[in-house]
């Protein structure tokens, strides 16, 4: 048999059998080792293009072409085998277990609650009224996301090759084949037919040209493409004010920031702006997280090394900026920061702000003055202090008086010309509908709907409150011992119940302005003034009266000219009211929005054009629904339409 021929042969021979030997050293290392042998003559071909794209442009720079001119072209071929160690269940290294189900250490980081609010967070909440969190703290992860196992990063030239780290060697040309060596504790790894290299140490730009010659002490005529298969794992200690503070294993390419994650961030009474890293008992760096979340800049976040200690100190002295700023927290101090400083971490004012007026809170102020007005031009000259709180005025969102505001009214329905009309402050009802050339021989001015957006926010505030109260008295009768009502029916009273204020939850006021208006009236009131985003709708004369709820057939019937029915007759002319009616809550709905209930006569009167009759159901005196039953008339006293409780009834 030729020569050329000859050594191919035996690296080929040599390579495969050289799992026999590999295999007992990780049995004595008690790592599992998987096998598998595939028919493709070129394994991993996305791989080692993938890596000598990668490297295309350093490999040209580092290193010589690995190919000799006089490669045979008859090239001898293994079955690639992998040898890449798996990680057992037990390990720190893997989330989950052979069944796929997460570790106890990973249930009990994903159990981690939200870090609880300090002291200050506490004492701002209490004076503003509102909850204001720490700058940071959204963004920290209560639990973890996997950091011990490597992501898809690109390995940079510099990385220094390591204990741990698997190293994938490609062979094609006149052997071809694909084999995987863990660096050993000794840094080295071990080529069959060619004996041990050292590779700990190498940085990954060199590492092909390292591998090339030690094979190219043997044989010709082959290429070798190398890359980093796996990742070494390192050990990290996370101590002080930290979330949960701990031993963590991530990856040799992670960062202090993936360590600061990893743990949570630190806790109430742990720094953002200082997390010191330790190694071999000399601090290195000290981070500022700050950098990081609102400069965007990781230049200052190195490279973690094996046995590295991250330790939190306590929190720094806290500000707080509220108001219209970008962004409204409580933010940490580092060294001598001005004012000016503290409003740049916040963002700066919003667009409504007022650029020139800030009202500044301090603690030495509190007994004295309680607060001081400073301008935009004082805030560099000042150094903040701890405690400070910043509040910056409004001034773009800030109600105008009536008579200073740009009105921009829609005006529909029976008018000449329905249309969207912008008026000066100060224009009336009479005015608008004069622009919109008058109303028509149809108008019904006593049915006249006129929405308005701070009515509409007036009634909202009120419609929460009666919500909140029905809430609180449905959470109370759920702990009530009704003596006549067993647990089944107490427990679907309450469902339904719950089921009504779900749905009354979901219904928003219409924002409606009841007008004092006669029945024949031909015009709105005088001097009623318009605001800003105003709509006015005048409907068409409608001579109906309509009764629905509790009654045998629900319908609108016509007015009779000359003779008008009283309102109790038309529920007559409905079927008359159901058993389950209560008579005693009957009410009625105007078309102006008046609503009037029959204790008030309300049916003795005469009928009117417009006019909506409400039957509801009654309840029985022992069940839940009798402490709620005047819902809806506390819903109609704030502006909800009779269509609205139709709706969620």
């Amino acid at each position: 048999m030729p020569n050329r021929l000859i050594l191919p042969l035996r690296l080929a021979f040599a390579i495969r059998h050289a799992l026999v030997p590999m295999l007992a050293i990780a049995a004595m290392a008690a790592t599992p080792i998987m096998a598998q042998t595939l028919p493709d003559p070129q394994p991993r071909r996305d791989d080692q293009q993938q890596s000598s794209q990668s490297g295309a442009s350093r490999d040209n720079q580092n290193s010589q072409s690995d190919s000799q001119s006089g490669a045979t072209s008859s090239g001898a071929q293994f079955n690639p085998v992998d040898i890449t160690p798996r990680t057992s269940s037990n390990s720190t290294d893997d989330s989950t277990d052979k069944t796929g189900k997460l570790t106890r250490q990973d249930l009990l980081l994903k159990m981690r609650p939200p870090a609880e609010p300090g002291e200050f967070e506490k004492y701002l909440a209490k004076m503003t009224g509102r909850k204001i969190k720490r700058f940071g703290a959204d963004l920290l992860l209560p639990f973890l996301n996997d950091y011990t196992l490597p992501s898809a990063l690109v390995i940079p030239p510099d990385y220094p090759i390591g204990v741990g780290d698997t190293i994938a060697v490609n062979l094609t040309g006149s052997v071809t084949g694909s084999v995987e060596f863990p660096v050993d504790p000794n840094g080295k790894i071990f080529l069959p037919q060619i004996g041990e290299v050292s590779v700990v140490g190498v940085r990954y730009r060199d590492l092909k040209a390292h591998i090339a010659a030690a094979i190219g002490q043997q044989y010709r005529g082959y290429d070798v493409s190398v890359s980093i298969k796996k990742l070494r794992g390192i050990r990290v200690y996370v101590t002080g004010f930290a979330q949960a503070p701990g031993v963590y294993t991530v990856n040799s390419l992670a960062t202090v920031v993936n360590a600061l994650f990893a743990a949570g961030g630190p806790n109430a009474g742990g720094s953002l702006r200082s997390a010191k890293l330790y190694r071999n008992g000399r601090e290195v760096q000290d981070f500022d997280l700050y950098d990081i979340l609102r400069r965007g800049n990781r230049s200052r976040d190195p490279i973690l090394e094996n046995e590295d200690v991250l330790f939190f100190p306590p929190v720094g002295q806290q500000v707080a900026v509220i108001g219209s700023a970008n962004e409204e927290a409580v933010y940490e101090l580092r060294g001598k920061e001005t004012l000016a400083d503290v409003v740049a971490m916040a963002g700066g004012p919003s667009q409504l702000a007022d650029p020139d007026r800030i009202i500044l809170y301090r603690l030495e102020d509190k007994d004295t003055i309680g607060s001081r007005e400073i301008t935009r031009s004082d805030l560099a000259g000042r150094f903040a202090e701890g405690g400070d709180i910043l509040e910056i005025l409004p001034k773009g969102s800030l109600a105008r008086p009536i008579e200073r505001q740009s009105v921009l009214v829609r005006i529909e329905g029976e008018v000449a010309r329905p249309g969207n009309y912008f008026v000066t402050p100060g224009t009336t009802a009479a005015d608008v509908i004069a622009s919109a050339g008058g109303l028509t021989n149809r108008a019904f001015v006593y049915g006249t709907v006129l929405v308005r957006a701070t009515v509409r926010e007036q009634q909202r505030e009120s419609f929460r409150a009666a919500i909140d109260q029905l809430e609180q008295m449905i959470n109370a009768a759920a702990l009530t011992n009704y003596s006549q009502t067993n647990a089944a029916d107490r427990d679907a009273q309450l469902g339904s119940a719950r089921a009504l204020l779900g749905k009354l939850r979901g219904t928003e006021p219409d924002g409606r302005l009841v007008m004092n208006l006669g029945l024949d009236a031909r015009a709105l009131p005088e001097g009623l003034v318009l605001e800003n985003n105003d709509r006015i709708l005048v409907p068409p004369r409608v001579d109906t009266v309509g009764v629905f709820g509790a009654v045998y057939r629900p319908a609108s019937f016509l007015l009779e000219r000359g003779k008008p029915m009283k309102l109790g007759s038309y529920i007559d002319s409905a079927g008359g009211a159901q058993r389950s009616a209560d008579k005693g809550s009957i009410f009625v709905v105007h078309a102006n929005g008046a609503v009037e209930t029959k204790r008030k006569g309300a049916l003795a009167k005469a009928g009117q054009p417009g006019d909506v009759v409400f039957v509801p159901t009654r309840t029985q005196a022992s069940t839940l629904f009798s402490k709620i039953k005047d819902v809806a008339q506390i819903v109609f006293q704030i502006g909800v339409t009779a269509a609205a409780i139709a709706a969620i009834r």
